[in-house]
């Protein structure tokens, strides 16, 4: 028990910790010089000879920057630091403060352009010996180490003002503005050139910043990206006639019908959009979007009333999920097709009515009308759309899109397998009427196909892919008893 004792009592007074006496008058002093002891065992880890490190106190900051020089304070010499303490040891059991010397840089010599240092000369202060120092890469944080006065604006202050430690207010007269605007640009740093920017916007006449934008090709760009992000159109448009761009006017103009909702409003400012300085393609793709929304008003009118009276059965049997308003051309197409396929090409919800009045191509028209009728499910109105008649009279199934692709959508539509063997046996391509006929089991074209090619082989295998006993399989058997057939192998 009493060597349990002793051992703890031996651990207590060999730890770093002590505990709390009244006896330690100077117990603030000897935590200070415990901590300094600490802060230099450091330098021996780390190798003071890396020069891919900077220094940065403990708070983050380099050593040396302008937030750090303002917010340490510096400190004497060490002589004068220990001689201070083996005074303070010998005399009374209480002692003052230490002093601070208040660092000799200020915000408020920075403004007045008395700060005119570089970056890296900050760093060889004697605080170096007082505060603790840690290491970090120089790329997380680099700034350029050039003079802070007025009349050579250094990048370096743009990006302590991008960090919010400077302000731009100081730049009074046009030509130190210019000189920061070149600087932000040749730091290729967008978000500087954009704070620059909005303070030249600020603090400049219109006439004045767009004759100097002119020949700055770049801050003019980003000015015109951000003035549309911004929503700043009148500003905008100001500019953009300035620099005599016509069409870039039209079109920023004709933007703005995304932001009324009324219907009749937009068809009215569209309207007006027609008679813009647009080149003559943008000028027909303006006419077809009033005239494709001035048709949508109509049709929207006129099935609302069908549907709210039910004196339609495809109203009735599919109500509408959505509004045709300001939907696209296609979108307008596929809902023709599907609500009003019948109908006369003198009306304006006509599908062929659309597809010549739009000019759009049969690929299109195809595809379009293919999807709106196999989800109704009207084979007929598919079977019609791909039937042809010559000037004998003759009739052949063409497909513009490819047979392929015709009986992709339909499968994706869950058609009967008797239609889909149908525009299987259709694709030219014997490899890919094939794989399609296996894919979907159209057996019927794969046994015949198998039989035109007299491959005896691959019929005799897919025998074995049929159920016993089935149609298709006294199919197989029939053509592979029969004599009359010269297979190749």
């Amino acid at each position: 028990m009493s060597r349990a004792r002793a051992d703890e009592e031996e651990y207590w007074h060999s730890s770093k910790f002590r505990a709390f006496t009244f006896d330690d008058e100077d117990d603030e002093l000897s935590q200070l010089k415990e901590s300094k002891r600490a802060v230099n065992s450091l330098r021996d880890i780390v190798d003071d000879d890396d020069d891919d490190l900077e220094r940065v106190s403990w708070s983050g900051e380099p050593v040396g920057s302008i937030s750090w020089s303002i917010k340490e304070t510096a400190s004497s010499s060490t002589s004068s630091l220990e001689g201070r303490d083996s005074g303070l040891q010998k005399g009374s059991s209480s002692y003052a403060a230490f002093p601070k010397q208040v660092s000799s840089y200020s915000l408020s010599s920075l403004f007045k352009g008395e700060l005119c240092l570089s970056l890296s000369a900050l760093s060889d202060t004697g605080v170096k010996n007082y505060a603790p120092e840690l290491r970090r890469p120089k790329a997380e944080y680099k700034v350029s180490s050039l003079s802070w006065g007025l009349s050579d604006v250094p990048y370096a202050y743009l990006y302590l003002f991008y960090l919010q430690v400077c302000s731009l207010e100081r730049f009074r007269s046009l030509q130190d503005k210019l000189v920061l605007l070149d600087e932000a640009v040749a730091g290729h740093d967008g978000n500087v050139i954009t704070a620059v920017l909005i303070f030249l916007k600020r603090t400049l006449r219109r006439e004045i910043l767009f004759r100097e934008l002119e020949v700055r090709q770049v801050a003019l760009c980003h000015l015109i990206h951000f003035l549309k992000e911004a929503g700043e159109q009148k500003l905008l448009l100001d500019l953009l006639r300035f620099l005599d761009r016509t069409e870039e006017v039209a079109l920023s103009q004709y933007r703005e019908h995304l932001n009324i909702q009324d219907v009749e409003k937009r068809r009215e400012f569209l309207k007006g959009c027609i008679g813009l300085p647009f080149s003559a393609e943008d000028t027909s793709h303006i006419q077809d979007h009033y005239t494709l929304l001035e048709r949508q008003i109509i049709i929207e009118a006129n099935d609302r009333h069908l549907e709210t009276a039910g004196q339609s059965e495809v109203f009735r049997k599919y109500p509408r999920k959505a509004s045709i308003l300001n939907m696209p051309l296609v979108t307008t197409l596929f809902y023709s097709c599907f609500y009003h396929y019948t109908e006369a090409e003198g009306t304006f919800s006509s599908p062929t009515n659309l597809k010549k009045t739009f000019k759009i191509p049969d690929k299109q028209y195809v595809l379009t009308a293919l999807a709106a009728r196999a989800k109704l499910r009207a084979w007929d109105d598919v079977d019609a759309l791909f039937t042809t008649k010559n000037w004998l009279g003759y009739t052949k199934k063409k497909a513009p899109i490819g047979f392929h692709r015709v009986v992709e959508i339909l499968q994706r539509n869950n058609a009967p397998v008797q239609v889909l063997q149908e525009y299987v046996r259709l694709v030219e391509d014997v490899e890919t009427r094939l794989n399609l006929a296996t894919k979907y089991k159209c057996h019927d074209v794969v046994i015949e196909t198998y039989k035109d090619l007299k491959d005896r082989i691959q019929l005799t295998a897919y025998k074995c892919k049929v159920e016993r006993g089935s149609a298709e399989e006294e199919k197989i058997n029939s053509i592979l008893n029969n004599m009359q057939i010269r297979w190749k192998n």
